[in-house]
């Protein structure tokens, strides 16, 4: 069977290869890999990388989602041909996703744009429609589930196994450096700016309270958790004491203040427990993945044509 699958395939390839057709179209119909009974086009790949965009936009931007992106192009056909395994295995295991799960997913990524319009628009900057990412997301979420019944729900992690890693790192697991701050949130774009000069001169929040309208509050932050990306930029750039220029989010315009850098210190067991729970978890299920992956390409016929 494998050779029949090998030899209709090798044959199909060649006929698009050596086919009179136009040269754009050929390009993207150019087939890059065989896995089983499917084929995984120069298209599949360029959709691939533009719905991985659109996932990571969500957290990220910038020079961050650029090098992000840039990180999986490397390995992007490799990571397309497991997922084709994983998803024919949850076909044939007869594993299926709820539509309205992937309806809430479409919603849950819809609400960070401003309008459908907006939505739409960055979808079509990606070459996609609605309904490409409907059936990525539909995918996704299959592949997801699939390796969470295989896979993830079979992996645990024993106390000892805790106590072993903090003991053997305990100099390397530091809580990370903080910053408090002062926040002011006001609705008003130019009494933002005057009261973000005005505290930049010196004047005193308690003081300007009485000219401006704003809400007070604090909090402490460190980089890379709970900041979106522009807030995060602004507020990590501030030394002690400096204020930041309005940032305008949603309706609302933000100016933060530099309280205190909290330098990092060494966590206890107690603190720690959680994220080397989860380290070792994510490191198990890796290995996990593999080894099952490994056993599907065992039983598969996986062909890659070289460009």
């Amino acid at each position: 069977m494998k050779n029949l699958i090998k030899l209709f395939f090798s044959l199909m390839a060649l006929s698009i290869f050596m086919g009179g057709v136009d040269g754009a179209y050929c390009a993207q119909e150019q087939v890059v890999a065989v896995v089983n009974n499917e084929v995984i086009t120069q298209k599949d790949l360029v959709d691939f990388m533009r719905f991985i965009r659109l996932e990571y936009a969500e957290k990220l931007e910038g020079e961050k989602l650029e090098q992000k992106v840039d990180s999986m192009k490397r390995d992007l056909l490799a990571r397309l041909i497991e997922d084709r395994l994983i998803s024919q295995q949850a076909k044939l295991e007869k594993f299926s996703v709820e539509p309205a799960r992937v309806k809430a997913r479409i919603s849950q990524i819809r609400s960070h744009y401003a309008s459908d319009a907006d939505f739409n628009n960055d979808l079509a900057k990606q070459g996609l429609v609605l309904a490409d990412l409907e059936n990525k997301i539909s995918e996704q979420m299959l592949m997801q589930g699939f390796v969470q019944q295989k896979v993830r729900s079979k992996v645990m992690i024993r106390p000892d196994e805790i106590t072993a890693f903090y003991s053997a790192h305990k100099d390397e697991l530091l809580k990370p450096e903080a910053r408090r701050l002062t926040l002011i949130m006001l609705a008003d774009g130019g009494n933002a700016k005057t009261l973000s000069n005005q505290l930049r001169l010196g004047g005193r929040i308690e003081d300007l309270a009485t000219r401006f309208d704003f809400t007070l509050d604090s909090f402490t932050a460190v980089a890379g958790e709970q900041l979106r990306p522009q807030i995060e930029a602004a507020v990590f750039k501030l030394g002690l004491g400096e204020v930041s220029d309005p940032i305008k989010v949603d309706s609302q315009y933000y100016i933060f203040k530099l309280e205190e850098i909290i330098p990092a210190q060494p966590q206890t067991l107690a603190q720690a427990q959680d994220k080397i729970q989860s380290y070792l978890f994510e490191q198990k299920i890796q290995e996990e993945l593999n080894k099952w992956l490994d056993e599907l390409k065992t039983r598969a016929y996986i062909k890659v044509f070289e460009n």
